[in-house]
Parts: C-alpha cells; sequence; structure tokens
C-alpha cells in the first residue's frame, strides 16, 4: 500500500496567515515530502469557502509536479461539471507532462449550490455530466482533440464517488474508485464484472480521515481544535444554498472513537502502529492500493505540519507498505 499527502491550503480566519506564505509553504512541503519519498501528493477544489480552501487543484498540481521529481501527482478531487471536458483534458494534459507522466486524475460531482451557480452549471444533472466526462476525456486524449496529449495514454482516471451506487457507478465506467473503503470492494467489483472490465484491473485509494503522532495526549489538544474546526467547516458550507439548517458542532472526542460510516464521520487519531492498523483494518480485502493523509488540519502552526508530513513519510509510510495483499 503506498502513502500520499493531501492538501486543501484552507486559511480560516482566527488563524490567518499570508496566502502567499501559505502556498510557497505548500509547495516546500511538496519538495521535501518528494525529497523523503512520499508516495504522492494529492490536491482538491471547492470554491466560495470563507477560508480560501484551494479553488485550482490542478494548477497547484502543476506547480508541484515542477518541484517534485518522483511522487504521483494526484486531485481528490476535481469537480467535473464545473469544467468544459476539453479544458479539463488539456490541463491534465499539461500536468502530466510537466510531471513525466505522474498525474492521477481524481473526478468528482460536486454537491455545493453555490460552486454551480457560480460557474453556472447544472446541479442536478452532476452525476450524468460526470459519468460523461470519463469517456470524453480519454476520446480527447487519445485522438489529439487536444494538443500537446499528455505522457500517459490514458491519464488514470479516479472516480470520487461515495457509496454502493457510486461504487457501481466507477465499476461500469472501468475507472479507479477513489475510496479505501473495503466496503465498497463488492459493489465496485460487480459493476466492473457486469460491464465487461477485468477485474484484476480493478483499482482503490483515497483519503483517510485521521492524524498520527508519536505522543497522542500531548498533541491532542492542539489536534482536535483544528479538527473541530475542519468538520465543522465542511458541514457549515455543505449546505450553504439549501434550506437545510447549520449542522450543529461536532464533538471531536466522539468523532475519534467511532467506527467509520461515512467520509467524515470519523478520525483514526493514536501513534503511528495504531493509525496504520485501523487503516489496515478499514481496507482488508479490498484492492486499496493507496490511502493519503491530511497534511494538515486548517490553520495548524506550520512547525506542526512539518513535523506531521516528516512522520507520515517516515514512519507512516513504512508501516503501511508492509500492509498484507488483498484477497480479491
Amino acid at each position: 500500500m503506498r502513502v500520499g499527502l493531501y492538501f486543501d491550503l484552507r486559511n480560516p480566519p482566527q488563524w490567518q496567515t499570508d496566502p502567499q506564505r501559505l502556498y510557497s509553504f505548500t509547495l516546500e512541503l511538496c519538495e521535501e515530502a518528494d525529497r523523503l519519498g512520499i508516495d504522492s501528493l494529492w490536491f482538491t477544489e471547492h470554491h466560495k469557502f470563507d477560508d480560501g480552501y484551494l479553488s485550482q487543484p490542478l494548477t497547484l498540481a502543476a506547480a508541484a509536479a515542477a518541484r517534485t521529481k518522483q511522487a504521483r501527482i494526484g486531485t481528490g478531487i476535481v469537480v467535473a461539471p464545473l469544467h468544459h471536458p476539453a479544458e479539463l483534458a488539456e490541463q491534465a494534459a499539461i500536468v502530466d507532462l510537466i510531471s513525466g507522466g505522474r498525474l492521477d486524475l481524481g473526478i468528482g460531482a460536486g454537491y455545493r449550490h453555490p460552486e454551480f451557480e457560480l460557474y453556472g452549471a447544472e446541479h442536478k444533472k452532476r452525476y450524468g455530466t460526470t459519468d460523461a466526462r470519463v469517456g470524453e476525456l480519454r476520446d480527447l486524449w487519445s485522438t489529439g482533440g487536444v494538443t500537446p496529449g499528455p505522457v500517459q495514454q490514458p491519464i488514470p482516471i479516479w472516480m470520487g464517488y461515495l457509496g454502493p451506487k457510486g461504487a457501481a457507478r466507477a465499476g461500469r465506467l472501468g475507472a479507479s474508485l477513489l475510496t479505501p473503503n473495503a466496503e465498497m470492494w463488492p459493489h465496485y467489483r460487480a459493476a466492473l464484472s457486469e460491464a465487461g472490465h477485468p477485474i484484476e484491473l480493478a483499482q482503490m485509494g483515497g483519503g483517510i480521515q485521521g492524524w498520527a503522532t508519536e505522543d497522542p495526549d500531548k498533541d491532542w489538544p492542539t489536534v482536535s481544535k483544528h479538527l473541530a474546526y475542519q468538520l465543522d467547516s465542511y458541514r457549515r458550507h455543505m449546505v450553504q444554498g439549501t434550506d437545510a439548517p447549520i449542522p450543529r458542532p461536532v464533538d471531536p472526542e466522539r468523532v475519534a472513537g467511532r467506527h467509520p460510516r461515512a467520509s467524515l464521520d470519523y478520525f483514526f487519531y493514536g501513534t503511528p502502529e495504531s493509525v496504520a492498523d485501523r487503516v489496515r483494518a478499514y481496507s482488508d480485502g479490498a484492492p486499496v492500493d493507496t490511502v493519503y493523509f491530511w497534511a494538515s488540519l486548517g490553520g495548524m502552526p506550520e512547525e506542526m505540519v512539518r513535523r506531521n508530513v516528516t512522520l507520515i513519510c517516515e514512519r507512516m509510510r513504512p508501516l503501511l507498505a508492509d500492509a498484507p495483499a488483498e484477497d480479491t
């Protein structure tokens, strides 16, 4: 199992730093993590967040690609319905060229109404649009529909779909599934088989909500504070543009003690060994190739973020590299 880092570049008002410094620091981290042997670097997309959440992941991916030599460069995710297929194909091809063929393109349907309004995109048709993007991108890359073309033919596409229905959609498309949750494997596998795609090409991976530390008791007051901000921010922005009320604040203690049920309702916290054990259990039996961890929880001080990145590279990566092979 390979290990990566995940960046969203949140800059919360209560801990705000110079945005230019935040971006340059992030690229420093990417370069250092690459030197320390990290397997992948992942960037994500949201718009109109009040903390400056990263809005153009492929732009930052291009910068990271130019500063690194071996790490895969991924998007987790690009909100596909917000982007014209030719634009997305061109941007991805450029990142793939800059990186020498290291791009993994994760795409998803999105969900926030303000983002669709900003781009003039159709919210109700977002899943059908995202499904269609897979064939459109593959066609544009393979036929010379956009130039220059990418190094990889085709660039690997990962579907950021959640739940059994999402896993089945990814399977029918013959794409990789961007979740490390082994419970999704039967749904993904069945759909791959029904659509005539080779099961041996199945690939899963994705983000782990968690934080490893050599001193869990000492670090928890800081980690829990930033975790609470991170989760409450997601939940607050999730309902914007709808009639739903703002969800109640999360209790970090409860989140950290909960068995995973959805993508944001759990948090693996503890020593590197204990977090690695929970990751293995979460992904056991599925063809999970890659997992990635937050480099930072929104607003964390640079020293703590640097320490986390080093720990993931030097401790989590070797631990999870020894994970047993999946049972397919």
